[in-house]
């Protein structure tokens, strides 16, 4: 029987119990051997860069899955020029692991604009998708994809949290209501999200 792997991306600027609570769910309901957690140099459909250097969100998001044996932060994304094409890392991750079943974990926002994401028809063929619904957003695929996504449901209580949140609350020396365990000294000390 081979492996099931989970890859979790995004900008995590900053990480928090939303992102961990996502993946949790994600490892517990299919079974995963292990998710690649996988911080975005560039992620390309995000407005503007990240806030946070990417040394800082790779600490951070380090700090964020240390409890979790089961996560692995990979850092490949942020090496790449230009910027982090999903398709370039699936096809990196089949190489390196050919027999294992590949889940990319993403929520029900970032499903609605699949069709978006580059080479989506090969992507589709390279892994299943896990979806955690939120925000009250249905959790289908664009309908140019219909039929073609392999597609996981994730039940998980619902976190209302976001890092667009979290780096306001933070700039206006607001409380993080332990949002942000593991994370919030390494902001503090280096002073992230201050301006």
């Amino acid at each position: 029987m081979s492996a099931v792997l989970g890859i979790f991306g995004g900008s995590f600027d900053p990480p928090h119990v939303g992102h961990v609570a996502a993946a949790t769910a994600a490892w517990r309901q299919l079974g995963l051997a292990q998710v690649v957690v996988l911080p975005a140099g560039q992620a390309p459909l995000r407005d503007g860069p990240p806030r946070a250097s990417v040394a800082d969100r790779i600490a951070m998001t380090r700090l964020a899955f240390a409890d979790a044996a089961w996560a692995t932060v990979d850092a490949r994304e942020t090496l790449r020029p230009g910027p982090s094409w999903s398709i370039d890392t699936a096809r990196e991750l089949v190489r390196e692991h050919p027999q294992a079943r590949l889940i990319w974990i993403l929520g029900a926002d970032q499903l609605g604009r699949l069709d978006r994401w580059k080479d989506v028809g090969e992507l589709v063929g390279l892994v299943e998708f896990a979806v955690l619904a939120r925000d009250g957003l249905k959790v289908e695929a664009p309908s140019a994809l219909r039929g073609q996504v392999r597609l996981h449901r994730l039940d998980a209580p619902s976190v209302e949290v976001s890092s667009t949140d979290l780096r306001e609350r933070l700039r206006n020396g607001q409380p993080t209501n332990g949002l942000l365990p593991a994370v919030r000294r390494h902001i503090e000390e280096h002073a992230l999200y201050q301006a």
